[in-house]
């Protein structure tokens, strides 16, 4: 047997296995289905919608620093800075 005739033949079995697997699934799916008998609905019940009641909040205002807290966070960032550059 030649190597073409080899794979056309497993091909072939192939196909004829998978439709035959599709067939079996088939059918215990069908002989379920009778065994269950006739579909009864289930009635959809509605939700009611609620609605968000929006809450209200304060606002609160924003602290000015004072110049000697200034002070220290300009002189946080300029340190800061000048590691960067020292680190290069």
């Amino acid at each position: 047997m030649s190597h073409s005739s080899m794979l056309k033949a497993r091909r072939k079995r192939q196909k004829t296995k998978k439709l035959l697997h599709v067939a079996a699934t088939q059918a215990k799916r069908l002989a379920r289905q009778a065994l269950a008998g006739p579909v009864v609905k289930k009635e959809k019940v509605k939700k009611e919608k609620v609605k968000k009641e929006k809450v209200e909040t304060e606002r609160v205002k924003k602290v000015k620093l004072t110049k000697e807290e200034l002070g220290r966070q300009e002189a946080k960032k300029s340190s800061a800075g000048a590691g960067k550059k020292g680190g290069s």
